[in-house]
């Protein structure tokens, strides 16, 4: 009797500190949870403008019922072709293009000294803080057809200058170009991280059994990124409509000569709110974008759970 009156205070004892440590968890991702609920789940409310034919002297309840009329103006448009094509691929190729040069970069990392990390990583990480204006600036000093210093170098080995904000030929190249400057160092640290919480014991195996450097990467080192591979690709698929305005925007200068390969749905719609302003328009691309991007996360998630289920999210 002893015995077991111990073991149902040890349970009822043990019952309670995992309800006290839940509870503090809980505190801790209180504000967390807090901001999540007033910034993405109430504004949601907001979806009924896309429905709407908003005047702002009615607001929100007191103005017409609209159906879909607002959607009606990007899909007849005839560059809503164009936006979407351009929306899809450029995205995508910083989506691939992102990943591997992110995860080339950590690997390099990894293979460094702990001085020498932090070093890189300052160096890799400060674009990542620059922002898109200031950053089209330092871009115009670059392409600019009479001043600029590309121009000079071409100039310096006898090419012919480019006229690189008429020319628009080049710029998916250089879009990606400059997606990785910003961006690959942010993504790279994420990959790093990964790869310090690795057991040095799978690398120790590997070089017992004769594994090359290019084969322990290979072998150990992408399958047991995998996870947060998969993670980061599906949650950037969910935004693949969704584009930097600042990129497409302010470092091309919004030159009208480069819409063919440079105009997405954020700034198409932008010129036309500025030009119009019609808020319920604006709400129904937005509202068209979200949706899609749930649905490409489902189906990415339901294709990766079809090939490896234990690294799908759900």
């Amino acid at each position: 009797m002893k015995k077991a009156g111990f073991n149902l205070l040890h349970i009822n004892y043990k019952a309670g500190y995992e309800n006290k440590k839940s509870f503090n968890l809980f505190l801790i991702g209180l504000p967390a949870m807090l901001l999540l609920f007033l910034f993405q789940y109430v504004p949601m409310f907001g979806i009924i403008i896309a429905f709407k034919d908003f005047k702002f002297n009615k607001g929100i309840f007191g103005s017409d019922w609209a159906g879909l009329s607002n959607f009606k103006f990007f899909f007849t448009s005839e560059k809503a072709f164009i936006v979407t094509r351009n929306a899809i691929g450029l995205n995508a190729l910083f989506i691939v293009f992102g990943t591997v040069v992110a995860i080339a970069f950590a690997l390099m990392l990894f293979e460094l000294g702990k001085k020498m990390v932090k070093i890189f990583q300052t160096i890799l990480f400060f674009p990542f803080f620059i922002s898109w204006v200031v950053a089209s600036f330092a871009f115009y000093a670059l392409l600019n057809y009479e001043y600029g210093a590309l121009n000079n170098i071409f100039e310096i080995f006898g090419l012919d200058p480019v006229n690189w904000y008429f020319e628009s030929g080049y710029w998916p190249f250089l879009l990606v170009l400059i997606y990785l400057w910003k961006n690959v160092g942010y993504s790279s640290i994420l990959y790093y991280t990964g790869l310090m919480g690795i057991d040095s014991s799978y690398y120790e195996s590997a070089k017992i059994d004769g594994a090359s450097k290019i084969q322990q990467i290979r072998y150990v080192t992408i399958p047991l990124l995998a996870p947060i591979i998969i993670l980061l690709f599906i949650l950037n698929v969910g935004r693949i409509f969704y584009s930097d305005f600042g990129l497409f925007y302010f470092v091309t200068r919004d030159s009208a000569a480069l819409y063919n390969v440079t105009d997405v749905i954020d700034t198409y719609v932008y010129r036309a709110l500025k030009s119009s302003t019609d808020i319920g328009m604006a709400a129904a691309s937005g509202l068209y974008q979200s949706l899609v991007g749930f649905i490409m996360v489902l189906a990415s998630n339901w294709f990766i759970s079809r090939v490896s289920k234990e690294n799908a999210m759900f």
